[in-house]
C-alpha cells in the first residue's frame, strides 16, 4: 500500500503524535505529582483505606493514560491500521484488563482493609479468614475479567458453562480430591480449630500454622521443615491446639527415703503446697500435694498443679524455679531424696565356719 506524503498527511500525523505525547506528559504529571499529593494527604489525615485504594490503582491509572492517548491518537491518524470493530474490541479488552489489574491489587490489600472494616462493624473475624477472603477475591476478579474479555471477542460463555454441565460428572470424578480439600478448607475456616500462628498437633504433623490455601495448610515443624497437609486430611483428623491452653499442667512424683519420719513427710508436703499457692506463676485453682504411695525404694509425694503461662520456654522456666524451691525445702527439713536401693539378706543353713559364711555371702552377692 502506498501512502501519499501530503501536507494533510503530515498534519494528521503531527496531531496524532501530539495527542499521544500530551497524554504521556499528563500521565507523568498526574502520577508523579497529583496522585502523590493525594496519597500524602490521605496518609496525613489517617485515611488508610483511601490510601490503600489509591496505591492499588496507581500503576493501572498510569497505563490508562497511555491507552486513552493511544485511542484518541488513532482517531486522527492518517490511515486505518485496524478495522473499527477490532479497534473497539481491543481497547475495551484493554480497559477490562486495567480495571481487573487494579481490583486484583486491591484484593491483595484485603489483608489490611478487611479487618478494619470488620472492626468498625464490631464483628470479630479470625485472622485465618483474611488470607482466605483475599485469595477468593483474586480468583473472582480473574474469572470475571476473563469472562468479560471472552464475551467481548464473541466467545459464547453460556455454551462453555453448558459444556461444563454436560461433562460435570467426569469433571467431578477427576477433581474429587481438589473438591474435598476445598470443602476441608471451608470447614477449617468456619469451625476455626486453629488459626495462623497456632501450635497444633495431629496424628500426621506437629508445628506452627503458617498459611492456609484452598487446597492445603502449611505447617512449620519445630525442626523448621515446612509440611504441606491437604485440608481434607486435617478436617478428618483429631487436632490438638496447644496454643488454646489456658494453663499448662505439671505432674510428677517426689520420692524421699524410708528413713523420713511421718512428721517430716507431713511438714514438707505442707510447705511445698504453701510454696505453690504463693507462687505468682502457679494457677491456684488446682494444687495437689499428697503422700501417694509406698514405692519400692521411696515414700512418694504426688504433685499436680498448673502454670499460668502456656509458652514452652516460660513453662520450663517456671518448672525449673519450682524444682529449685522444692530442693531448698528438702534441705531445710533435712530430708533426702530417694534413689533405687536393694537390701540383700543372706541366710545359711546349719552351723558353718565364719569363712564358709563369708564365702557363701560373696557367692550370693556375685550371683545377684
Amino acid at each position: 500500500m502506498t501512502y501519499l506524503l501530503t501536507d494533510d498527511f503530515w498534519a494528521k500525523f503531527a496531531l496524532s503524535a501530539g495527542i499521544l505525547i500530551l497524554f504521556l506528559l499528563l500521565r507523568k504529571v498526574f502520577t508523579r505529582y497529583i496522585f502523590k499529593l493525594i496519597i500524602d494527604y490521605t496518609d496525613k489525615k489517617g485515611i488508610t483505606t483511601a490510601s490503600s485504594i489509591l496505591n492499588s490503582f496507581q500503576k493501572p491509572v498510569r497505563w490508562l493514560f497511555v491507552v486513552i492517548g493511544l485511542q484518541l491518537a488513532l482517531q486522527f491518524f492518517p490511515y486505518d491500521l485496524i478495522s473499527d470493530t477490532a479497534e473497539k474490541k481491543l481497547f475495551r479488552s484493554v480497559f477490562v484488563v486495567i480495571a481487573a489489574w487494579g481490583l486484583f491489587n486491591l484484593s491483595s490489600m484485603t489483608t489490611v482493609l478487611f479487618p478494619k472494616l470488620m472492626s468498625k462493624l464490631d464483628i470479630n473475624v479470625d485472622k485465618l479468614v483474611v488470607p482466605f477472603v483475599s485469595k477468593m477475591a483474586k480468583t473472582l476478579v480473574i474469572v470475571l475479567g476473563g469472562s468479560m474479555i471472552a464475551e467481548e471477542w464473541g466467545f459464547n460463555i453460556n455454551g462453555f458453562i453448558a459444556g461444563l454441565g454436560l461433562g460435570g460428572l467426569a469433571f467431578a470424578l477427576a477433581a474429587k480430591e481438589t473438591v474435598s480439600n476445598l470443602f476441608g478448607g471451608i470447614v477449617i475456616v468456619t469451625e476455626k480449630p486453629f488459626t495462623i500462628g497456632d501450635w497444633i498437633k495431629t496424628p500426621s504433623v506437629e508445628g506452627t500454622v503458617e498459611d492456609i490455601t484452598f487446597r492445603s495448610t502449611k505447617i512449620r515443624t519445630f525442626a523448621q521443615a515446612l509440611v504441606t497437609v491437604p485440608n481434607s486430611t486435617l478436617a478428618n483428623e483429631p487436632i490438638i491446639n496447644w496454643s488454646k491452653m489456658g494453663k499448662r499442667q505439671i505432674a510428677f512424683h517426689l520420692g524421699v527415703t524410708y528413713s523420713t519420719s511421718r512428721e517430716k513427710l507431713q511438714a514438707i508436703a505442707r510447705r511445698i503446697e504453701l510454696m505453690l499457692i504463693e507462687h505468682e506463676e502457679i494457677h491456684n485453682d488446682t494444687i495437689i500435694v499428697r503422700f501417694d504411695r509406698f514405692n519400692d525404694s521411696s515414700l512418694d509425694l504426688y504433685l499436680y498443679f498448673f502454670t499460668n503461662v502456656t509458652s514452652f520456654a516460660d513453662y520450663l522456666s517456671i518448672k525449673e524455679d519450682v524444682n529449685f524451691r522444692i530442693l531448698l525445702i528438702l534441705e531445710e527439713e533435712g530430708v533426702s531424696m530417694a534413689f533405687p536401693t536393694r537390701t540383700l539378706v543372706v541366710q545359711s543353713e546349719g552351723v558353718q565356719s565364719g569363712s564358709g559364711i563369708i564365702q557363701e555371702e560373696q557367692a550370693l552377692l556375685r550371683s545377684s
